[in-house]
């Protein structure tokens, strides 16, 4: 879709294959809920089309402007990794188109090996034309969510534990600045809408960043108050309610063209995975870095992954829990902060989320994805991307 974080889908000096007309739906069961498509279709159009019919898709991630093929590339996760894995467990099949004109067609169960390269392989081993993917029977559109504050660090480990077993969905907003680690924990099953709920999904006043501003909005007067309004509107809000699936799953998606408040220097996300082992320590060591910083984030996510084993050999999702935080563009000066947070990072045996990065060092990708050489064999010779060249080499 063009909208990486990083440049895993760059590639300068050279080519790039925009693949979003490839958007075809090409077969649908209506029994299994097989949806076999070309791989430019979008997670958003499936959800749109699909749920008022009773169906979803398992996994979705953060915004629903994705392609199928992206998503397969990257392995994407959501908010329910601890019941249904990431993206990938739910493919049943996929075709590949190599640069030297051949097809592979390959799945969990058929060339398991090509499979397994492929989901979360970054684009390296081939193009991904269309797959089938299994989608889940849900009631409806509407979730049924529960959002609770906490104010230290330890309350969200203790929630976020609590959850596995009655919820699917789960996720926290965390403010970087507090030393405590306060934070917004939701957390969601799929439901009937509450009674005397719409059937139609509420119509939001669709916002927009019209411009770019000179510099970031995103800086030390606004991040401050900002993130205790934020807190408090949502302490003062919390309870049980009905939400439509839109506004829980895609909160950036009503907000067009938000990336523009970071000023022309535009902004990076950083998101780490850190062992559940030494997770808890991981965590608040890197959210004292980034306090003492001054340069936070209005947009701190924080939540666990479960122990499901991943379907790729490079896919992100691991046992523990995950932080992703949009930093403004300060040149040196965040690159500087990014190079203390790997520290913490590799020292807790975590890794970096290869789909939002453009910055991570080699040594730091090898050692968070051990498995990364077994894809080697794997690569199309005729494909190459900045993130390649960057963390393999070429």
């Amino acid at each position: 879709m063009g909208r990486s974080y990083g440049d895993v889908c760059l590639n300068p000096g050279g080519l790039l294959w925009m693949t979003r007309a490839m958007d075809h739906w090409l077969h649908f069961d209506t029994e299994g809920g097989l949806l076999t498509c070309q791989a430019g279709a979008l997670l958003g159009d499936i959800q749109r089309l699909m749920a008022p019919r009773g169906w979803m898709l398992p996994v979705t991630p953060g915004t629903q402007f994705v392609t199928v093929g992206g998503a397969i590339a990257n392995d994407v996760h959501g908010k329910n990794h601890h019941r249904a894995g990431s993206f990938g467990d739910h493919v049943r099949g996929l075709t590949l188109w190599r640069t030297d004109g051949s097809t592979i067609v390959c799945g969990p169960e058929h060339q398991d090996d090509w499979f397994r390269a492929t989901v979360g392989g970054l684009g390296l081993t081939g193009l991904v034309t269309q797959a089938t993917l299994q989608l889940r029977r849900v009631a409806g559109p509407w979730l049924a969510t529960e959002t609770i504050a906490f104010d230290h660090l330890a309350r969200f480990h203790e929630l976020a534990a609590d959850s596995e077993a009655g919820w699917e969905y789960t996720v926290a907003w965390i403010d970087c600045l507090d030393k405590r680690g306060r934070g917004i924990f939701m957390r969601a099953n799929h439901g009937n809408a509450a009674p005397g709920a719409p059937a139609a999904p509420p119509r939001r006043r669709r916002l927009a960043m019209p411009v770019t501003p000179p510099l970031s909005l995103v800086n030390r007067a606004s991040l401050r108050p900002f993130n205790t309004l934020y807190y408090h509107l949502h302490r003062l809000r919390g309870g049980k309610a009905s939400s439509h699936y839109l506004p829980f799953f895609y909160p950036l998606d009503g907000i067009a063209h938000w990336n523009r408040m970071y000023g022309p220097r535009g902004f990076y996300q950083y998101q780490c995975a850190v062992p559940f082992e030494d997770g808890a320590q991981a965590i608040e060591a890197m959210l004292a870095r980034i306090a003492s910083s001054g340069q936070g984030s209005f947009l701190a996510v924080l939540k666990t992954f479960g122990h499901r084993p991943s379907p790729g050999l490079l896919s992100f999702a691991r046992p523990g829990i995950t932080l992703a935080l949009d930093f403004p563009n300060k040149e040196e000066k965040t690159l500087r902060l990014f190079d203390a947070l790997d520290d913490i990072v590799g020292a807790a045996g975590g890794r970096i989320y290869p789909a939002k990065d453009a910055r991570m060092p080699a040594h730091l990708f090898q050692s968070g994805y051990p498995q990364w050489a077994q894809l080697l064999p794997y690569r199309d010779p005729g494909i190459s991307s900045a993130m390649s060249r960057r963390l393999m080499g070429s």
